[in-house]
């Protein structure tokens, strides 16, 4: 039996920009952080031969090839595991349209397992690049890379993009009255409006290699999360609130279906009871909120909110990881 426990994680600013059609002409850069809500992943050996896979639907089947979950048939192939293999899937939020990279934790988290049921250490340089390789060039997802590295290498990370493919990751070091800080005055909700990613990540990466002005937009997303990465550095918190209220503005413009009339009414009542910035998390158009405010703010504005489900978190130090193996 082989467990693997792998973070899923909350972007800051910047995000859109780990797009190909993006930083394959002007370098990118988001702040993220893993946090402590996890994706599980449980191997075991099938007796049979067969392969018996437990999602939100179960498979059992003979051949990697007759495999519905393309995540799993693709690493499957990718690590040469055949068959005789059991595997099953936990996650601590909903895994599907959170906004909190869990597709890209489960493929980084799997491929982790599978590894460590073949007797087999590897990077977390690896478990990202082939969590690419799988979801971008394979499947041809039309998402970014950020999600599949803060899920390998966790922490609070400044994330660049470059255009030769290469990915830069650098801890942002700050005290730990700063991290402190910041988890004490961020509010998580749940919307209980889950939506798939892609139909608005197609929008935003056709806009990104067609439009001049969306460029530019984000470009200025890009400014911001060098400049908030070189104030945290620096343990300044004071315009944190403010750079995560102007980065959600400007990702308003990459494409349609980002907001809604009802993310902007939630938006509002938070920034008008002593919330300072926010943003949808993931692509948007539903699943979690993020807002900075006060401490002594939090208590009105989860009061102003009560359709919203507010969600205890901490940053996570570490990324993917094997916690059992027997």
């Amino acid at each position: 039996m082989i467990i693997s426990r792998t973070p899923l994680r909350i972007s800051f600013v910047g995000g859109g920009s780990d797009i190909s059609s993006f930083y394959r002409n002007q370098e990118g850069g988001v702040v993220s952080t893993a946090i402590d809500k996890y994706v599980y992943i449980a191997l075991n050996r099938q007796f049979d031969g067969r392969i018996l896979v437990n999602y939100s639907k179960t498979e059992v089947v003979t051949k990697v090839a007759d495999i519905e979950n393309n995540l799993v048939r693709e690493a499957l192939r990718l690590t040469g595991v055949d068959g005789g293999i059991h595997i099953t899937s936990i996650s601590d939020i909903p895994s599907e349209g959170s906004g909190m990279g869990s597709s890209s934790s489960y493929i980084v988290g799997l491929l982790n397992a599978l590894y460590a049921y073949k007797g087999q250490y590897v990077t977390a340089k690896q478990l990202a690049e082939e969590a690419c390789h799988i979801e971008i060039d394979i499947l041809k997802k039309p998402i970014g890379k950020q999600d599949q590295y803060i899920a390998a290498y966790g922490g609070f990370q400044y994330i660049q993009f470059n255009g030769d493919e290469s990915v830069y990751v650098d801890p942002i070091i700050c005290s730990s009255e700063t991290k402190f800080d910041l988890e004490n005055k961020l509010m998580l909700f749940y919307t209980h409006k889950t939506r798939s990613a892609d139909p608005i990540l197609a929008k935003q990466t056709k806009n990104l290699a067609t439009s001049e002005v969306k460029r530019k937009t984000m470009e200025k997303m890009v400014k911001i999360a060098k400049d908030l990465k070189e104030e945290l550095r620096n343990n300044n918190m004071r315009s944190f609130g403010k750079k995560l209220h102007e980065n959600w503005f400007l990702k308003r413009k990459m494409a349609e279906g980002v907001t809604n009339n009802q993310i902007d009414k939630w938006y509002s009542t938070a920034l008008k009871n002593g919330a300072i910035g926010g943003k949808i998390l993931g692509a948007g158009g539903g699943g979690f909120l993020l807002f900075y405010a006060p401490l002594e703010k939090h208590a009105k504005i989860i009061a102003e909110l009560p359709e919203l489900t507010l969600v205890d978190f901490k940053l996570e130090p570490q990324g993917s990881k094997i916690i059992f193996i027997s």
